[in-house]
């Protein structure tokens, strides 16, 4: 069988690891779509809330990596990484630190929820469900430009950038990992 190391990551209380920027892209790692909400129903016909939703990070789901050395491996992140890795990004106050594919600083984008799926704040209504532990965000996009990107399909999940460290590594059976995924999606 095909063994890769499943790679554990987590950030560390220093302030050389943490996240950069949550990224608005097009094929999230997490293979999770986020939903864009177009309609503003209370006070207003015509203006459009341009709220996008969705995860930014799931607990305990194996990210297939390839690297530029053709090196193959699987990066998870636990419940406890994901909870220090989001209290970090809110602490420092970069809810407004968001990119395009990892590559294009924009503006007019702002994270304005975020919480971490657990008992008492369960997976919202209209997403699969997702593990304890993973992060769900809401994302405001004033920017008229990356609005219509998201409406268009051009842009539909988030995905995060930063510096991590490795917590632990083991050698899991491809074949193992991949049934592990389906059932994470199912």
């Amino acid at each position: 069988m095909n063994k890769l190391p499943v790679i554990y990551l987590t950030i560390d209380d220093d302030h050389e690891t943490g996240l950069d920027a949550i990224s608005i892209v097009d094929h999230p790692a997490i293979e999770r779509e986020f939903l864009a909400f177009n309609k503003q129903h209370k006070f207003s016909y015509n203006d459009e809330k341009r709220i996008v939703s969705g995860f930014a990070m799931l607990a305990d789901y194996p990210i297939y990596r390839r690297d530029e050395d053709e090196r193959e491996y699987y990066v998870v992140f636990d419940s406890d990484s994901i909870r220090k890795i989001a209290y970090k990004f809110m602490k420092e106050g970069k809810t407004s630190a968001t990119n395009l594919d990892h590559e294009t600083p924009i503006d007019g984008v702002f994270m304005f929820e975020s919480f971490l799926i657990d008992e008492m704040k369960p997976t919202p209504k209209g997403f699969d469900k997702a593990p304890n532990g993973s992060w769900f965000v809401s994302y405001k996009i004033d920017n008229d430009e990356v609005w219509a990107q998201v409406k268009d399909g051009t842009f539909n999940g988030f995905s995060v950038e930063g510096v991590f460290s490795e917590s632990r590594q083991m050698d899991v059976d491809k074949m193992i990992i991949e049934e592990v995924e389906k059932a994470l999606r199912s």
